[in-house]
């Protein structure tokens, strides 16, 4: 009868893990950002290190679906975009606010639906179409808008992007947590979930399958188009104001978020615990650097860097246990003969 591995042995096989690795780096940078950046530790900086970024992070939780499901989708910050410039056109033509929110999130659907048609039902690389329409939505953003800004939104609308809903949580950290619980139960609980692992590790074996591949590829990027116009719509609360150039570059830490926690950028692997971790080690990153005085240039570079380390990081470990393993083989053939 096998002998249950004990406590210490557990979490030594955790910590050996990218997701432990994840970890202990996330430690290592918060005990570093403790010592050199001045207020770095107290409640209300921590606070706004989530705040000030939520948009990404949300988003980041569809994307890390659509990279384990083999595609990507890089289109995410022009829907963002898109979405909170047409609430700010609509409502300068005197149109109703919540007539102008549903709109807004009716477009975002339309975006996913579109994405996925070609995707899903034509077969084209994600890649490319997610390019295309990344140009192509971030110019009609700023066709409606133009070069100027749109502010003077209802105060009810400010308010839920300002101020806190309940003790220090603003409304857009509750939705964030709310996505993430769901997000977490669909992908590692459900059959959905396995669906979308089998189709990142194989479309061919999950066709032969049965699996009907198009249809959850399809439901992906409507969840996608849906979640971004809805992070477009908090970061416009958020700001107080839109331009046609909201949420430019958001899909460097977007994709970095899901690399970074372990997500192979092949499709198949990975998980939201590990996603959930990088997305913490970004934040601190940046909210240091921040707090040390380092340009936001600078902190771009350093988040390019962790793009590179994220692709290379899990596969040189499994290399190295690949490795392990052979060599443990041949100790056991060697003693055996």
């Amino acid at each position: 009868m096998p002998t249950k591995p004990s406590l210490l042995t557990t979490i030594w096989q955790r910590l050996r893990s990218w997701e432990g690795l994840l970890l202990v780096l996330l430690f290592a940078i918060v005990g570093i950002n403790s010592l050199v950046a001045p207020g770095y530790a107290t409640i209300a900086n921590q606070t706004n290190l989530f705040v000030l970024s939520i948009e990404k992070v949300i988003v980041a939780i569809t994307m890390t679906l659509l990279i384990i499901n083999g595609e990507i989708d890089l289109s995410a910050p022009s829907i963002m975009g898109l979405s909170a410039c047409l609430t700010a056109f609509l409502f300068r033509d005197n149109i109703p606010f919540g007539t102008a929110l549903f709109l807004s999130m009716s477009v975002g659907l339309a975006c996913g639906l579109f994405n996925g048609f070609w995707i899903a039902r034509v077969g084209l690389n994600s890649l490319v179409v997610t390019l295309a329409m990344l140009i192509c939505y971030r110019g009609l953003a700023r066709v409606l808008l133009e070069d100027e800004s749109i502010s003077q939104f209802p105060n009810w609308f400010n308010q839920l992007g300002q101020k806190n809903l309940i003790g220090p949580f603003p409304f857009s950290l509750l939705i964030f947590f709310g996505l993430f619980i769901i997000a977490l139960i669909v992908l590692q609980y459900s059959g959905f979930g396995r669906l979308v692992y089998v189709i990142g590790n194989s479309k061919d074996v999950a066709r032969y399958s049965g699996v009907r591949v198009p249809k959850v590829k399809f439901l992906l990027y409507i969840a996608s188009g849906l979640v971004s116009a809805l992070a477009g719509l908090l970061l416009a609360a958020r700001l107080g104001a839109v331009r046609g150039d909201l949420a430019s570059g958001y899909e460097l830490d977007i994709i970095t978020m899901a690399l970074l926690g372990g997500v192979s950028i092949y499709g198949g692997s990975g998980t939201l615990y590990g996603v959930f971790l990088s997305i913490m080690i970004i934040l601190n990153v940046r909210n240091g650097m921040g707090l040390a005085g380092l340009s936001g240039h600078f902190q771009t570079g350093v988040i390019g860097i962790l793009l590179i380390l994220s692709v290379l990081g899990p596969n040189l470990m499994r290399d190295a246990r690949a490795a392990m393993n052979r060599r443990r083989l041949q100790a056991n053939l060697q003693r055996r003969t």
